[in-house]
């Protein structure tokens, strides 16, 4: 990671704003929001193949951010609305994928809007706010835990449980047919008290790169307790 990924911390969430005529897409992470994209409505809002557009265009924005492991998405609309409800229930109908099996996105609603870097800032200030964001992380990695213990209870699948073993797994290109990466999980008090930063920091930064779902994990919570348990970093391969 850069100095500059490094200040604006680990994946989160994803906040995505609904305004009448847009969205505004932003990256959660531990330290910062980051603005990634701004998605217009072309049409109205009682123009059904319109909406259907504007919400697939969503659903697209926000796969490669899926693919990296980021499963916590927070809606926010402006009150009095149903911007959100319209956009889950599009979801449920044409993306199931989305909110079922143990990798399944978790969504989660707020009331207000999510337009500027002003009102993601007020916004991730409210109690109700991080009360979200706390529980759709908790019910995210208690998802990650359910995939955590069936490769541990499977020997056909690969785990290993030290910094330098994700490296050799992760750093190094696998030859066909050999066990490739999938799962890089760690607790934020690892990642916080590790005095080997640099090399954290790159790992994650290649895993993503090269698509291995990576988290880091809240040590407090039942799937990071758990990882605690095996030593605070756990790189599952396939």
């Amino acid at each position: 990671m850069s100095p500059k990924s490094y200040r604006r911390g680990y994946p989160v969430a994803v906040l995505i704003g609904l305004e009448p005529d847009h969205a505004a897409i932003w990256q959660i992470f531990s330290n910062v929001a980051k603005h990634q994209q701004t998605i217009p409505l072309n049409g109205s809002r009682n123009d059904s193949k319109a909406v259907y557009s504007f919400h697939e265009t969503i659903v697209n924005a926000i796969r490669p951010t899926l693919k990296e492991g980021v499963k916590s998405i927070i809606i926010a609309a402006p009150p009095r609305t149903n911007f959100a409800q319209d956009f889950l229930s599009h979801i449920k109908s044409h993306h199931n994928w989305l909110v079922q099996g143990a990798g399944k996105a978790v969504f989660s609603t707020i009331t207000g809007s999510a337009d500027t870097p002003q009102q993601v800032a007020a916004l991730t200030k409210k109690g109700t706010f991080k009360e979200s964001i706390s529980e759709t992380t908790a019910q995210e990695t208690e998802n990650l835990l359910e995939v955590l213990e069936k490769k541990l209870n499977n020997s056909a699948n690969l785990v290993f449980f030290s910094l330098q073993e994700a490296e050799n797994l992760v750093l190094n290109q696998q030859a066909e047919g050999k066990p490739k990466p999938e799962y890089l999980l760690l607790t934020d008090e690892y990642f916080s008290s590790s005095r080997q930063k640099y090399r954290i920091q790159r790992l994650m930064q290649v895993a993503a790169n090269r698509g291995v779902k990576t988290r880091v994990i809240n040590a407090e919570a039942t799937a990071g307790k758990r990882v605690t348990q095996l030593g605070g970093i756990v790189c599952i391969a396939l």
